[in-house]
């Protein structure tokens, strides 16, 4: 009975398959959670002792789809339906 390099010849099964949440393969099987994000949980998993593993995953990262149009639509009042002021023509001097 080895512990070495034949045991390792026989290991065929996936503890490991694609998480729905990252995409990354990350979730175990057995445990039914990611070891990546933490799915199921509904906070994402992030820890302060793996600051390069903050970087990659905070806000930003990513599309951004609804903030990034939000600082223009916060500096004019969140406004909607309405028609812009018509613009004066610069007279020349």
């Amino acid at each position: 009975m080895t512990k070495g390099t034949t045991s390792f010849g026989e290991r065929h099964t996936k503890t490991h398959t694609i998480c729905p949440r990252c995409g990354r393969r990350s979730f175990h099987n057995q445990k039914k959670t990611c070891g990546q994000c933490g799915y199921p949980a509904a906070k994402t998993r992030k820890y302060n002792w793996s600051v390069k593993g903050k970087r990659r995953k905070t806000t930003g990262t990513g599309r951004m789809k609804y903030l990034k149009t939000l600082t223009r639509r916060f500096k004019n009042g969140f406004r909607e339906n309405t028609a812009p002021k018509p613009r004066v023509a610069a007279t020349s001097a």
